[in-house]
């Protein structure tokens, strides 16, 4: 078995693609051609969004994302946090948390994309 890909419900598929595209370079992989669902080229792993119309269609009611009592977050690893923090914010992402060094040799921050949804932006850790 294989971790294949996450899926986060969002309003506006191509939206969110593009705002993950630009704040943080991936590419796009896939965007059907209802717009209801898209995938971004991140690895092993892809990180999915399907429509919440969608969703509601097939009998599920989505929740709302929340950075103040967040379920999970998203995190994407980098050499440079600072800038990567800054690039995100210039495209639209929410400032929570500014960089900053953590006792266990990391440097993390956060950011909420439009969505509301939680992404750490951080190194490796140190060691």
């Amino acid at each position: 078995m294989i971790f294949r890909y996450n899926i986060l419900y969002v309003e506006d598929v191509p939206a969110t693609l593009k705002f993950y595209k630009t704040a943080f370079g991936f590419e796009i992989g896939f965007l059907h051609d209802s717009n209801d669902y898209g995938e971004l080229v991140t690895g092993e792993t892809k990180l999915a969004f399907s429509a919440k119309s969608l969703m509601r269609s097939l009998g599920k009611t989505p929740g709302e994302a929340s950075s103040q009592s967040p379920v999970f977050e998203l995190a994407f690893e980098t050499d440079d946090v600072d800038g990567d923090f800054a690039k995100a914010v210039a495209a639209g992402a929410q400032p929570v948390s500014e960089p900053s060094d953590q006792p266990w040799g990391q440097r993390i921050s956060y950011v909420t994309d439009p969505n509301g949804f939680l992404i750490e932006i951080c190194s490796p850790v140190a060691g």
